[in-house]
């Protein structure tokens, strides 16, 4: 029991499991509780709020707690495979006896058995109705796969080895419904195929530098080339295959870093304060935990591309779970973006051979990548027990791997939508745009004086730079031209532009 306000609350769900059973897990996003007064919801912070009345007091039982959190929650399964692996086993077969074709119970088994990979004392259900393991009001999900021995429908998107959720919430059903895919498809159908074959390449280039970037690195020429080549076999990479992965990293890092395997060592992210320590920002997996992390990586990549799962969800679920798990030494930030054009072009979402720049959307507002990166790294350290050895190297020393098995992936992919779209509607809108107008522009002042190519490039760009005239300060640049044939160029560049602003709209 403790106090909102001036009034006691008592815990349910979820939450009550988590306080019962002591559980060294991250709160889950949506809390419940019991209070004197009606029903309602706040938002508090990161976390959704929900009050009940009285008369949903489930006390201190254990089944009428998991009920609650099936029946009335978004399903964390973080705090349920922690709950069940902390609680005696015949709770939940006790429950299926007693209500053999009960759909919470059933579910209860279900879930039970898929998160702890213990088989309960019971016979295969024989009555009831098949129930979702999700329920699509609350979550995204996967297409069906039966599991006749619970009369369960697993609409999960993952698999046990790795199964993150996604709330649906009102934001991310607002970001579906702008269809991102059809509007970047419109503006690709208005643009003349040669300007746009010149904008894949220069979008390829923008987000290559875009992902180094990120990471604070300026590529040379050779690895922009690496990762260029690479990001153009993202639709047919196959991100079931490991060793198609360690190859992927060695084609885009220094050899000299080049990985042979998952890393075999404790990883951590952070930086060096001006005093020379470390400072930590967030503690990757044991390296005992990752190649079962990584199968379970790959299998649920696998299970999303074929189960129907919206496309940027399925994206944004695969690159941060990849991230989350850190399998190499180096290189991981940039696979974590590759996976989204990987998912994105597997998926039909991106239009054949384009890409969306998404690393440059993030550039443009690194912070928030940040912040939702610090989504999920800063409440693990409150369960994580780890300490730096005598070597300066951090050491885990309690069980982690459920943390990175079973997170909410929804702040993930709220926040990758909102990337597309911005790269949509910035980086190729305007680049398209761009190249229309200049394209324009290029071949009516070329028309006026047969100029050199560069020359006649550098005139139209700093016009284009202002407002379609050519300033003061830059008349000198071109002394070759008169005043007379200056202006009828800049009347072509302006007209361009008018034209190219015209088709935008």
């Amino acid at each position: 029991m403790n106090r909102v306000g001036n009034q006691e609350r008592a815990t349910l769900g979820h939450m009550w499991l988590r306080s019962r059973f002591h559980l060294p897990v991250p709160p889950p996003y949506t809390e419940s509780y019991v209070v004197a007064g009606a029903r309602r919801t706040e938002v508090i912070g990161h976390s959704t709020v929900e009050f009940y009345p009285r008369a949903y007091a489930t006390g201190d039982d254990i089944v009428a707690n998991l009920r609650f959190a099936l029946r009335y929650e978004p399903l964390d399964l973080g705090v349920l495979a922690a709950a069940f692996a902390a609680m005696p086993a015949e709770i939940v077969a006790d429950w299926v006896r007693r209500e053999p074709s009960g759909s919470y119970a059933r579910r209860a088994w279900f879930l039970y058995e898929y998160l702890t990979g213990t088989m309960l004392d019971l016979p295969d259900a024989s009555a009831g109705n098949y129930v979702e393991a999700l329920d699509p009001r609350k979550h995204v999900t996967a297409a069906r796969r039966n599991s006749s021995r619970h009369r369960v429908a697993d609409n999960l998107l993952g698999t046990p080895g790795l199964c993150p959720t996604v709330r649906r919430t009102s934001r991310l059903a607002a970001q579906i419904d702008v269809h991102i895919d059809a509007e970047a498809r419109a503006i690709i159908e208005r643009h003349d195929p040669a300007v746009l074959a010149r904008a894949v390449r220069y979008l390829f280039t923008k987000e290559t530098r875009s992902s180094f970037a990120i990471e604070g690195e300026t590529p040379t020429p050779d690895r922009t080339e690496r990762f260029v080549a690479a990001l153009r076999s993202a639709p047919t990479f196959d991100a079931t295959d490991k060793g198609a992965i360690v190859g992927l990293q060695n084609m885009i890092v220094d050899p000299r870093y080049a990985a042979t395997d998952w890393r075999t060592f404790q990883n951590f992210v952070g930086e060096t304060t001006v005093d020379f320590r470390e400072e930590v920002h967030f503690i990757c997996p044991r390296p005992e935990d990752v190649s079962s992390l990584m199968d379970g990586w790959m299998a649920t990549t696998a299970r999303m591309l074929d189960g129907g799962v919206e496309p940027v969800v399925a994206a944004a679920v695969a690159a941060f779970a990849f991230v989350f798990i850190h399998p190499f030494e180096d290189g991981n930030g940039r696979i974590h973006r590759f996976v989204v054009h990987h998912v994105l072009s597997r998926t039909g979402f991106s239009p054949d051979d384009l890409i969306f720049p998404v690393s440059a959307a993030i550039v443009r507002d690194q912070r928030r990548y940040d912040a939702v990166l610090e989504r999920f790294s800063q409440p693990l350290f409150a369960a994580i027990d780890w300490a730096w050895t005598s070597e300066r190297e951090i050491t885990v020393r309690n069980d982690t791997a459920p943390l990175y098995r079973y997170f909410d992936a929804t702040p993930f992919v709220e926040y990758l939508y909102d990337r597309v779209v911005d790269t949509v509607r910035t980086d190729l809108h305007e680049q398209l745009g761009f190249l229309t107008i200049f394209d324009q522009a290029m071949e009516g002042v070329r028309a006026i004086v047969d100029m050199p190519d560069r020359r006649a490039a550098l005139l139209i760009r700093l016009m284009l730079q202002n407002g379609g005239r050519l300033s003061l300060t830059k008349r000198k640049q071109f002394p070759e031209l008169t005043d007379d044939e200056l202006g009828a160029m800049e009347a072509v560049v302006q007209a361009a532009m008018a034209e190219g602003a015209a088709k935008q709209n």
